[in-house]
Order: C-alpha cells, then structure tokens, then sequence
C-alpha cells in the first residue's frame, strides 16, 4: 500500500501588548516537500494582509510573516482598558500553521482579527492557490505553474510568470506578466474597480473575449476583431421576441487558441505584446 507523508507545522508564540502595539517580523517556518524534485502547490486563504510569494533555487518552502496590531475593536488600545478592573499585559497567541502531503502545502492562518502579511518563497515550478480579503495585495514573481489568485479589497499582480492564470479582484488593479504560458489553457482576468493589465509572449494564440463597462479595450496585438450580431430570443410560449447586442469585444490573435476572457467595470483593459 502506497505511504504518504504528511508534515503539520505550527508556530506559536505569545508576542506581549507592547510588541503587537508595532508591527512584528517573524521567520515562522520551512516546509519540506515529500518529492523535492517534482513540482508542487501551494494554498493560503487568508482573511487580512497581503500575501507575497517569490521564486527561489531552494527546495522548500520558506515562510515569514509580518504581524500587526489586534484590531478587534478599537477600545482595546485605550489607555487603561481594562475587564472588570483587570489590564491586559498580553496578546493572544499566533497561530500559523502548514501542513505538506505529496507536494501539497496548505498554510493555514488563524489570527481572524490581526492584518498578516506574509512572504514566501517557494520552487520555481509550483503552482498556486491564494486569496485574501481585506488590507492587502497579492504579489507573485517568477513563478512557473498553474495560478489561481482572487483577493476582494487589494491588487494582484503577477511578474515573470510562466504557465497559466485565473485572476479576480473586486476592488484593485490586476497586472499580469508572463514569459510563456501554457499552449492549452484557457484562463480568466477580471476586476470590479481597476484596470486589467496583461502581457502575453508575442507567439500566443488565442480566442479573445473581453469587456468593460465603463472604460476602454485596447491591444497592441494584430487582433483579428468579429463584428458584435444581434443576439435573438424569442420565447416559445410567450411569443415575445428580445434582440440585443453584447457589449463584448471578441476576436482571434494569431489564428485562434484557448479562449482568453477579460472584464472590468469601471477601468480599461490592456492586452499586451512582450517586446523581445
């Protein structure tokens, strides 16, 4: 029977009141991968702070992670705030944790009410699974596999990668830049308040379909534009007959490939060639 290994790390560790009143630096850990030589994920869902992952020449994972404040409620830092006539002297602890089984690396963040910026490096060929929420940025830099990235109140941006992407955000700019991509995956790009910004290598093929509400679409691809038809629905009991015309921009660059779909509400879209 096929073994798996599986490794949890945790670190914990009681920062006093004085120390979280400032933000704190803290190396947190290093995970080693089952396969050292095989490419691997990683996976962080977290509620507040920015999450920063940078490829490296190593064969671990290498995580650090500045804390701030308690933030759970503001009467919490007056002076003299107190619980039935007892001060505070210390925080809760932090409690960060990761778990790898076969090159799978899930880091788990507990600390729901502390803003938590985290910095890791990782393999080059690794794929990644991120989100955050509030008071933070995702950043990825020369990473080589599949990403799936979503934060709602911050930006995303993505340099020197490689592979594939699926990017969102609600409220921020997405900046993507690839060196090569795979040939055969179609992928997504898409913001609610922000500009969308991707650059592809020179040689990609693909079917493009994208949108902006109130801004612009624009490429400096030789873009093989189609010409938007009136779409009809006509309902089979009803008798109503509806014909309307998306506001879609949709072409083809080089030929055709995977379908490439960007969207935005209120900012442009900015589909770029890599100059060599």
């Amino acid at each position: 029977m096929k073994l798996f290994k599986s490794i949890i790390i945790t670190a914990i560790m009681l920062l006093s009141v004085n120390a979280m009143a400032q933000e704190e630096s803290v190396d947190l850990f290093s995970v080693p991968l089952s396969n050292p030589n095989q490419p691997g994920k990683l996976i962080v869902n977290q509620l507040t702070g920015s999450i920063d992952v940078v490829a490296y020449e190593g064969k671990e994972v290498v995580v650090k992670a500045v804390i701030g404040q308690d933030d759970d409620c503001d009467s919490c830092h007056k002076k003299g705030s107190n619980s039935n006539g007892m001060k505070k002297i210390s925080n809760a602890s932090l409690n960060i944790g990761a778990e790898e089984k076969d090159n799978v690396i899930e880091i788990e963040n507990e600390l729901w009410n502390r803003k938590t910026d985290l910095s890791i490096k990782v393999p080059k060929n690794f794929s990644l699974k991120l989100s955050t929420v509030n008071h933070g940025d995702i950043n990825v830099s020369g990473v080589n596999g599949d990403m799936e990235i979503s934060n709602v109140n911050g930006e995303i941006t993505l340099e020197k990668v490689s592979g594939s992407a699926s990017v969102d955000t609600t409220n921020g700019e997405v900046k993507v830049s690839f060196e090569n991509i795979t040939s055969d995956s179609d992928m997504a790009f898409s913001s609610f308040n922000g500009n969308v910004e991707v650059t592809f290598p020179s040689s990609l093929r693909a079917n493009v379909k994208a949108k902006s509400d109130m801004g612009d679409v624009y490429t400096d691809f030789d873009m093989a534009v189609a010409k938007n038809e009136p779409e009809v629905e006509k309902g089979s009991s009803s008798g109503k007959y509806k014909v309307k015309i998306e506001q879609w921009v949709k072409g083809t660059i080089n030929g055709g490939g995977p379908e490439m779909l960007f969207k935005t509400f209120n900012g442009d879209i900015m589909i770029k060639s890599k100059q060599n």
